[in-house]
């Protein structure tokens, strides 16, 4: 079983010069690879594998590139790895890879020679030697690879991906009473089929108007041609990076209360295969959609029902769950947008329009057979 650890790093100021100087360093060498790669399919429609990369950026640390024997040579082939899969996955329909910039979130892997000291709070990295790390929680098993990561904040922080011996336990039966649907919403974050509500706390629009003030302010420091920037350009970027950095953990805070409460309270859970990308499109409805973040929540939801043995359902998207009268199965085709709530002209119920959707959800993901439960999306 795989499980990453995330904990914070605290480098001392020469610990952090020598990071800048690794992140640099496999910066150039991803956006080299990558410029590479593209140059040879253009030109000879040649695909050059990771192992040629690895073979040229060797003779480019002997001539050109000297800088580079700096940085510890198994991280800088993680990070021509890490171009090629990207590569892959682009020909199995993901997109296509980008350049890195020195002025976003920066990572480096290293593969192996990483230890840990939880007693002394220490860890280990290759010609970093020892780094103090907060260990707010121990692990056991094999380190695989580790990731430190620098934020645009200036916070670091490493994740650690552990293999340890302990099996994924066994799928739990699919059973009605221990399965629940789930309407996700933009008004409601997400409304259960017994019931229960999550409130779209709405982190995004409660720090909306800070926001545009600081990135106004950002905007009028802002010096166009300038080859270097002021220094209250700097801090002012500072302070929208940090209030951007509190919304998003804000979201994820929310985000991960909301699925550990859903994941143990059921065995089976039901969710519709929403087209958030197509959703998104709509100008109305795109900074709604955004700030709940569904995406995330549903990954959430998938990696904790592999770690707790429950089940993912998802049923079609285009399933009439809110048009659908949950008592007798009359569709109410005139039912839009802006009605929250609707009676059956068939049997007269009225019906909530996110309870009645999370229960057609719920009735829809009981029907799927056994061998398509918890399919990956």
């Amino acid at each position: 079983m795989l499980k990453a650890y995330k904990y914070c790093l605290l480098p001392t100021e020469e610990q952090k010069q020598q990071l800048a100087k690794f992140f640099g360093s496999c910066r150039f060498v991803f956006n080299l690879g990558l410029e590479t790669k593209m140059q040879a399919w253009t030109t000879a429609r040649k695909h050059l594998t990771c192992i040629d990369l690895a073979n040229q950026m060797k003779e480019l640390k002997d001539t050109e590139a000297t800088w580079l024997q700096e940085c510890p040579s198994q991280t800088l082939q993680m990070s021509l790895r890490n171009l090629d899969n990207a590569y892959t996955q682009f020909f199995k329909g993901g997109g296509f890879p980008k350049f890195k910039s020195k002025h976003r979130k920066q990572s480096i892997q290293f593969p192996q020679g990483v230890k840990t000291d939880f007693e002394n709070s220490i860890i280990f990295l290759p010609k970093l030697k020892n780094v103090t790390c907060i260990f707010h929680r121990q692990f056991k098993g094999e380190i695989k690879t580790v990731t430190v990561s620098r934020t645009s904040t200036g916070k670091y922080f490493v994740s650690i991906l552990v293999e340890n011996q302990k099996q994924l336990p066994k799928k739990k039966p699919v059973m009605q009473k221990t399965t629940v649907g789930i309407d996700m919403g933009v008004k409601t974050f997400a409304t259960l089929s017994d019931g229960t509500t999550f409130d779209n706390p709405k982190h995004l629009r409660n720090n909306l108007r800070r926001l545009r003030v600081e990135q106004r302010k950002l905007s009028r420091r802002f010096k166009r041609g300038a080859k270097e920037q002021s220094k209250n350009f700097l801090k002012q970027k500072l302070v929208v990076a940090k209030l951007h950095e509190h919304i998003k953990n804000q979201r994820e805070d929310y985000l991960h209360k909301a699925s550990t409460h859903i994941i143990r309270s059921y065995n089976s859970i039901c969710l519709e295969d929403l087209n958030i990308k197509g959703m998104m499109q709509n100008e109305k409805l795109a900074l709604a959609i955004g700030e709940v973040g569904w995406h995330k929540f549903k990954t959430m939801l998938e990696y904790k029902a592999e770690w707790y043995g429950k089940n993912i359902l998802y049923i079609g998207r285009f399933q009439p769950s809110s048009k659908l009268c949950s008592h007798c199965g009359h569709i109410f085709k005139e039912l839009s947008l802006k009605d929250r709530s609707w009676t059956c002209q068939s049997c007269g119920t009225h019906h909530e329009r996110d309870e009645n959707a999370a229960l057609n959800i719920k009735t829809f993901g009981l029907r799927i057979k056994p061998s398509t439960v918890n399919v990956s999306h």
